[in-house]
């Protein structure tokens, strides 16, 4: 755990930049206010530190770094950072042949609500023709979803919502409910006062939602099929708090 010091407002911007990557969770969420006051110090620092960042991995604070690049508009870094990475930064791969660039894209520029309706759709695609003619998925075809695609589809979201989103954190917050999905669905928020949250507008499409509120799965069809879900091999070891995986 990084010791020292209390970052104030009057550190260098790379002492902050490298407290803020080297710190624990708690210490992260403690500078996020300081680390978006100071972005425009901060931005020319970034690219090189995504250069260093583990591509392959999940961490959201890399995440946070290309979200304040391409905060900084077209004029600014955000431009030269989508012309070096055309397909996103964090490096995902598909067993089915899935472009998830417009995905990362959409993640990237905090458009959760496109970002969720597009995971949708590749998990339709992911399933087989059946369920991208019917329009939804069936719980008996998640089996057969490759684990790379889940992965993927997983990864992207905790990496571009600050660890609060994804299938894996809705897992682990299952876990805290001890499998009692009636817990659960108030703390997704996706429930209130027994009622289901109206689709699309009564949900929240930005980092203010409960932690676990995206991506959504249609519940008006039983637990079963985001129960094979989240109990597919591949989620079922990222939900696992013990994997090693950063826990948001």
């Amino acid at each position: 755990m990084l010791s020292g010091p209390p970052v104030t407002s009057t550190v260098r911007a790379d002492q902050l930049l490298e407290r803020f990557l080297s710190g624990s969770l708690r210490q992260r969420r403690s500078l996020l206010e300081l680390i978006e006051q100071r972005r425009d110090e901060l931005l020319p620092l970034i690219p090189d530190q995504l250069d260093r960042l583990d591509a392959t991995g999940d961490d959201w604070a890399a995440g946070l770094l290309v979200q304040l690049l391409l905060a900084a508009g077209p004029a600014g870094q955000g431009e030269a950072f989508l012309a070096r990475y055309p397909a996103g930064w964090l490096a995902v791969s598909s067993a089915a042949g899935l472009d998830y660039a417009p995905l990362q894209r959409q993640l990237m520029l905090l458009q959760f609500e496109d970002a969720d309706r597009l995971t949708s759709s590749m998990l339709r695609q992911l399933a087989g023709p059946g369920a991208e003619q019917r329009g939804y998925v069936f719980y008996s075809e998640v089996a057969s979803i490759p684990g790379v695609d889940l992965e993927s589809l997983d990864r992207l979201w905790i990496c571009y919502s600050r660890g609060r989103f994804g299938f894996s954190v809705q897992g682990r917050l299952l876990q805290a409910c001890n499998g009692q999905w009636e817990r659960l669905w108030p703390r997704l928020g996706w429930k209130h006062e027994g009622r289901w949250t109206r689709y699309p507008g009564s949900f929240t499409w930005s980092l203010a939602a409960p932690e676990g509120h995206m991506p959504l799965v249609n519940q008006l069809r039983g637990v079963r099929l985001m129960d094979a879900l989240l109990q597919h091999p591949a989620l079922l070891q990222r939900s696992n708090p013990v994997s090693g995986r950063p826990s948001g």
